[in-house]
């Protein structure tokens, strides 16, 4: 029977004289462990210990250890000086990451210049994977520093081709769904099954939350038109913000918040239309690019910028209109998609406020809407206000 391979044993590191590889690399490992588990003094001395074993890539994994320590003492002057040091061994494996970790101290030290340098001789030596990331921040330097060709040059190379399948798939499915129930002989019979009767959702009818986005008044097609072409604008953006899952299931958590607006606070009347999730859509771009300033190409950017006024037409629209407007669906799917936007840093792109956090890796914003507890605040308040709106709509209703 086969045993278990046994770990290595610790090496003490007070011991003096030449270190064998297999203790080096204890050493290296033990010192990784003492990171993790927040023990940044003892991290440092285990790390030193191996500074100058006769393998250069030992050595520069040592010193990117030490750099670590030191950062994470508050000792960023000491870091610097020591990814520097790895710069000056021949090329390793930690080249790259001492080059990356010095242009974000260049960014921070406010030598812009310096770090667009440091980030070019780091984008030579990335692995594919991380390629994207290091041209967005390529992409916000040259922009802060006047270059904009270089920098619309360096965002087109870090977004990439990202086709919205989620987008394609909901408004398909959507546009088949209510264009059957507009002209097929059973078109009535769809409509009962799937609109937003109030009544029947209290009674049970769960999934009428979610169905009524299928389909749109029978006698105005413009009304499907407007919706989805309001889709096709936003639903692309939010895919290349936060991938394709990410906005299926903002696109359904939208769709719950708006049609929960209207079954607490609407009229009597069965709702039909897609505007509540797609709101929902238009308050987390709204909120999510101001918030956590992620990199967005100029045509996205343009759109974002007119959102309000976009937002504020449908409102007074809504107003003057509202017998045939369902008002409390915009603003339920709005207000979700909001606070989605506050609550989800976007995963796909690099965002301002996460860019230069060691550490980071271009997905934790900072302060309060970064932490978790405010992240998970934001939730919460979501929750809580969809529990008020189904409760209102069961009494008012049930």
């Amino acid at each position: 029977m086969d045993q278990p391979p046994e770990s290595s044993p610790a090496v003490d590191r007070t011991v003096t004289g030449p270190l064998s590889r297999e203790a080096a690399g204890t050493l290296l490992d033990q010192g990784a462990a003492l990171l993790e588990s927040g023990d940044y003094r003892e991290a440092f001395a285990t790390y030193q210990r191996v500074i100058g074993f006769d393998d250069p890539e030992v050595t520069a994994a040592a010193y990117l250890g030490v750099a670590q320590a030191a950062y994470r003492l508050d000792d960023e002057a000491f870091a610097i000086r020591t990814w520097e040091q790895v710069l000056q061994l021949p090329e390793t494996s930690a080249t790259y990451h001492a080059w990356r970790n010095v242009a974000a101290a260049r960014v921070r030290e406010g030598d812009l210049q310096g770090a667009i340098g440091a980030y070019r001789e780091a984008d030579r030596r990335a692995p594919a994977a991380d390629k994207p990331e290091i041209a967005n921040r390529l992409g916000w330097l040259a922009k802060e520093t006047g270059n904009v060709r270089a920098s619309r040059r360096y965002f087109a190379r870090g977004r990439g081709t990202v086709l919205p399948y989620a987008t394609y798939v909901i408004l398909g499915i959507t546009v088949a769904v209510s264009l059957t129930a507009m002209f097929s002989s059973d078109g009535t019979g769809i409509y009962d099954a799937l609109q937003l009767d109030k009544a029947a959702v209290a009674a049970g009818e769960i999934w009428r939350l979610w169905t009524v986005t299928l389909l749109h008044d029978p006698s105005n097609v413009l009304h499907l038109l407007f919706n989805m072409y309001a889709l096709w604008l936003a639903g692309p953006i939010v895919e290349r913000l936060y991938g394709s899952a990410m906005t299926a299931i903002f696109y359904l958590v939208c769709a719950l918040g708006g049609s929960l607006g209207s079954f607490g606070f609407g009229s009597e009347f069965p709702s039909v239309g897609a505007s509540g999730a797609i709101f929902g859509l238009f308050g987390i771009l709204l909120v999510a690019t101001r918030t956590h300033n992620p990199a967005l190409d100029r045509a996205s950017r343009n759109f974002v910028a007119q959102l309000g006024t976009i937002l504020m037409i449908n409102i007074i629209f809504g107003i003057v209109a509202a017998g045939y407007i369902d008002n409390f669906a915009h603003i339920g799917g709005f207000v979700t998609g909001a606070l989605l936007g506050v609550a989800f840093v976007p995963g796909r792109v690099a965002t301002i406020r996460s860019m230069w956090q060691s550490g980071a890796g271009g997905a934790l914003a900072s302060g309060f809407i970064g932490s978790p507890f405010g992240r998970v605040a934001m939730l919460v308040v979501l929750v809580g206000l969809m529990v008020v709106a189904a409760t209102v709509g069961i009494n008012r209703w049930g």
